[in-house]
């Protein structure tokens, strides 16, 4: 990963230059650097703090989608005045000041990080490419937007603190509002949905469309699965419970958090082994229509338990549920009474999803994971587990190294249109073109690239759009990359690609969506995909590369039958 970081900074170093005479490879003092870091192998990410003084600090960021993106990047800095503008030519005002939200950082429930802020801008990316956002010390604007934080503390006696002081003054860049005890239900919208929370625990509790009057339950609740008393017991391969799952019951209530601005909002709920986060973004297009959430897991002090998350939603579900076989195909599954509870979980490499006539929940994951449904309209994960024996399976010991973990979901709830019914009894599924991009973009975020603040820009950080336009929303760019000379260990004249069309249920309303999204029934012009290249060889080959299919075709356009992966060997000039 580390060798991996480098390569895409020195890229992009490259790419974003203006004048490419002034490059210098320098690998022990690197002109771009990451925005998170790791102080060791099994520690959580940590976040960059960009320095702000009289001089401007930049950022790259970079699109890993082949899609042209609507997203909010969120950067850490150490002023509340900043000022961001943008020199890339991706957005319609070159240069000019944009809107952001500005947060405060938090380090636990109710304590702050003293000069940090989060600082967070609606930007819009093109397809594998790279935006440069310029960052400055300013006054307070009409574009900078502070969010509002409400905390319910639900009787403890937590104190505030805003760095290392205990007065809730100093708050005075943010609307902050302390709520002793509270048991009202609170909703956050945006312009897709209206999102109902509990008001003691802080969880989902159902999802309204905007467009409909009827709310989806969507009741979450943690669980925690014990190991059976007797026999084999559950290890790192085996997953043997003493029975159904029982509530999570923490020891004091959970503080909330409830952030609110006019970009996202979100609700953080801070149990005794999990944090919990629910965002709602405010954003046209993909970002806006899902929710996106986090759990940040630490289970080091259970013994032989299993920490769980489960969705009970009023979806007749019949007994079904899907997933997928490494984010490729959605095979159906069926809950079996018959069979022992354990049997009933399978993996869940990217997503999973229940559905009835006329709803389909999807929960995506950035993490394999274990997930069931045992109850009709119920849809479970298995968060974490922690056993103190092995299980005879050849591991030797139990599963006793926990770390704090943090799994990433997003929650997907759509409608089927009008006229479309549900297709029993078929060996596969497909999700919807929207969950698809969905998938993608929760496994694919912006990478935010600072330039190091020893470094000067130089004669300018411009722009860098590699594709003339997206791809068709239903392909995706599995790889692209030189091939090597057979004589040698040179590169060659030719490049490898290899495309993936993928299939989706055309059946889920995909109407007012917001985002610019085609397809072109399986044909790609490579002929003019790439900016400022041609194609002047290609050739259909296996997917190992080894053999060709047919020989090199006049023409640059090619088609792809839907769930087909297509290799080519091409020569751009």
């Amino acid at each position: 990963l580390v060798s991996l970081k480098q390569v895409i900074i020195n890229a992009a170093h490259y790419l974003v230059l203006g004048d490419k005479e002034t490059y210098r490879f320098e690998p022990e003092a690197p002109f771009l650097q990451m925005d998170d870091t790791r102080l060791n192998h099994d520690a959580l990410p940590e976040r960059t703090v960009i320095q702000l003084d009289s001089s401007p600090r930049y950022v790259v960021l970079f699109n890993p989608l082949d899609q042209e993106r609507f997203s909010v990047v969120s950067l850490l800095v150490s002023s509340p005045r900043v000022r961001v503008l943008s020199e890339a030519r991706v957005l319609s005002e070159d240069g000019q000041p944009l809107a952001v939200q500005i947060s405060a950082h938090w380090s636990s429930a109710t304590s702050t990080v003293a000069d940090v802020y989060q600082v967070s801008v609606p930007i819009r990316l093109p397809a594998l490419g790279l935006g440069v956002l310029q960052l400055q010390l300013g006054l307070d604007g009409p574009r900078t937007l502070p969010a509002s934080v409400r905390i319910y503390l639900h009787g403890r006696q937590v104190a505030i603190r805003h760095g290392r002081q205990l007065s809730i003054s100093r708050q005075d860049a943010f609307p902050l509002r302390i709520i002793d005890s509270g048991a009202s239900d609170f909703a956050l919208s945006n312009r897709y949905m209206q999102v109902w929370f509990s008001g003691l625990t802080g969880l989902l509790k159902s999802v309204r469309r905007v467009d409909e009057e009827q709310e989806q339950r969507v009741n979450m609740e943690f669980l925690i699965y014990g190991t059976r008393a007797s026999k084999d017991k559950s290890g790192a391969y085996l997953f043997l419970p003493d029975g159904e799952a029982q509530p999570y019951v923490p020891k004091d209530p959970p503080v909330l958090r409830v952030t609110e601005g006019p970009f996202f909002s979100e609700v953080v709920a801070y149990y005794e082994h999990v944090r919990q986060v629910v965002r709602l973004y405010n954003l046209p297009g993909v970002e806006g229509l899902s929710l996106d959430m986090s759990s940040l897991v630490d289970i080091r002090d259970y013994v032989n338990q299993e920490l769980a998350l489960r969705f009970h939603t009023d979806i007749d579900s019949q007994g079904a549920f899907f997933t997928d076989l490494n984010g490729f195909q959605v095979q159906p599954r069926r809950y079996l009474k018959k069979l022992p509870l354990q049997a009933n979980f399978y993996p869940m490499p990217v997503m999973a999803y229940i559905q009835d006539a006329r709803d389909r929940l999807t929960l995506h994951t950035a993490q394999a994971l274990g997930v069931s449904s045992l109850h009709d309209g119920q849809l479970e994960v298995i968060l974490d587990r922690r056993l103190m024996q092995d299980d005879n399976r050849g591991l030797g010991q139990g599963l006793k190294d926990n770390k704090r973990t943090c799994n990433h979901f997003r929650l997907l709830l759509e409608r089927r249109s009008l006229g479309s019914e549900v297709q029993d009894g078929r060996s596969t599924s497909y999700p919807s073109l929207l969950s698809h991009l969905t998938s993608m973009y929760l496994n694919t975020p912006v990478l935010a690239l600072p330039v190091a603040k020893r470094q000067l820009p130089g004669p300018g950080l411009r722009s860098f759009h590699p594709l003339a336009a997206s791809l068709p929303c239903d392909f995706h760019l599995l790889n692209l990359r030189t091939l090597q000379a057979e004589d040698d260990a040179l590169p060659s004249a030719e490049t490898a690609l290899i495309l993936h069309r993928k299939g989706f249920d055309c059946g889920l309303e995909a109407k007012n969506l917001g985002f610019n999204c085609t397809t072109s029934q399986g044909k790609v012009a490579l002929g003019s995909l790439f900016h400022g290249l041609d194609v002047g060889f290609l050739q259909p080959t296996s997917l190992t590369l080894l053999y060709p299919l047919a020989s090199p075709s006049n023409s640059t356009d090619v088609y792809l039958e839907p769930m087909e992966i297509a290799t080519f060997r091409l020569r751009l000039g």
